[in-house]
């Protein structure tokens, strides 16, 4: 009778498992086929609405890319963790465009851009939604780099942009980025900045490649993810990778607008006035005349400048209605003149050096920088030797007229 009852246990157990297996076979194909018909929807919508490299001439495919394997990897969790709503590209050429004789004339190098100019919104492929839902925050700084600039991030994070709380005060870092050229080893590179923002957390990243002329591209998708995620961060410091900020001047002279009553439409920098389009087809800011033809607008030096969460979010609404432009700072400065707001100059922001004799002493002056607010432009190894002598405790500086620097 026992061997009865264990043949039948037995064999009750050998059915349960049989069951068990075929149950998740079938889960297993189920899951398989949905997947497959997502990724096939997906692949179908991008390849309908974007005509990829094939649509391109050779020598101009390498402006936009679109990185299929990361946003595949991304896109459900994106669209179930964050608010960013643009989760496939979309962006096929200005076909009316073409016909129209300035773009015939136009300098090919531009075409391109013209041609996708009214793309600005690009999805993303690493977010940080949390970055400013910890508690309030006074002050984020917004640092435009590359992948390929790890050695500046990291000095960044080392000097002005590590985060904590100064008096009381939040300071967050987040760091643009795009995606790599075409051509480098795009698959490694974005494994990398994958891997360094686990580690560090401070990376937002979009689908478009980083070149000079999608600079705008940062700043458009900067103020819109700004205004989903950040709209409690109080000001923003925004600038390049490699300058020097002085954290302390930084923040003591937003103190000083706040107490005057003078903070809402703080946009604050060093102001170029009356600059006109370069044509020298040789700099990297050469603008062809069919581009635009007429001067700037005032505005402020990309390499740092600050402004108010108010302004930011004034701005988003204004860049929207403007047309993009391929020197970015420009483009902020179109905006601004559509708030008729000006930019205010202030010296304590050199984005130029603090002379533009290069080999000048004062260049290398701590005392200068201990006084200053901002100087672009440093190598890494640079930032790190004069940070670290701004705050030696053993440095003695004489009273600084900053403002003979600027004769």
């Amino acid at each position: 009778m026992d061997h009865f009852f264990r043949r039948k246990r037995a064999g009750l157990v050998k059915f349960l498992l049989s069951l068990s297996l075929v149950l998740a076979s079938i889960l297993m194909i189920l899951k398989l086929n949905l997947s497959g018909k997502d990724a096939a929807g997906l692949k179908d919508a991008r390849y309908a609405s974007w005509c990829g490299s094939d649509c391109f001439p050779s020598t101009q495919s390498d402006f936009w890319r679109l990185n299929a394997a990361a946003q595949s990897n991304r896109v459900n969790s994106q669209r179930a963790a964050t608010g960013w709503d643009v989760q496939v590209l979309n962006c096929s050429e200005d076909e009316l465009v073409k016909s129209q004789g300035w773009f015939q004339r136009l300098d090919p190098r531009f075409h391109q851009f013209v041609l996708h100019r009214h793309c600005r919104y690009f999805p993303m492929l690493i977010n940080h939604p949390e970055k400013c839902a910890d508690g309030e925050v006074h002050l984020i700084m917004v640092i435009k780099s590359v992948i390929e600039q790890h050695d500046r991030r990291e000095a960044v994070r080392k000097t002005w942009g590590k985060e904590g709380t100064v008096n009381g005060k939040k300071i967050k870092t987040i760091f643009l980025l795009g995606t790599p050229t075409t051509g480098k080893d795009t698959k490694n590179l974005q494994k990398l900045i994958e891997y360094e923002d686990q580690i560090y957390k401070d990376i937002l990243q979009w689908d478009f490649m980083d070149t000079f002329l999608n600079l705008t591209l940062k700043e458009v998708n900067f103020l819109k993810w700004f205004n989903i995620y950040c709209p409690g961060a109080q000001f923003i410091f925004k600038g390049d990778d490699d300058v020097f900020v002085n954290t302390h001047n930084l923040l003591e002279f937003i103190g000083y607008k706040v107490d005057d009553g003078k903070d809402a439409d703080l946009f604050v920098g060093d102001t170029i006035a009356k600059a006109i389009p370069i044509r020298n087809r040789q700099s990297k800011y050469y603008i062809p005349k069919e581009l635009y033809d007429k001067p700037y607008p005032p505005y402020l030096g990309g390499g740092g400048f600050v402004m108010s969460s108010q302004m930011a979010r004034r701005l988003f609404a204004a860049s929207e209605d403007v047309e993009l432009y391929p020197i970015d700072d420009v483009f902020l400065g179109m905006c601004v003149k559509r708030l008729n707001v000006a930019p205010e100059l202030h010296a304590g922001f050199r984005t130029f050096g603090i002379t533009r004799q290069k080999a000048s002493s004062i260049n290398t002056e701590p005392c200068f920088y201990k006084s200053l607010i901002v100087v672009h432009k440093l190598s890494a190894q640079e930032l790190l030797r004069m940070w670290s002598a701004v705050h030696d405790k053993d440095l003695v500086c004489k009273i600084v007229e900053v403002n003979m620097v600027y004769v």
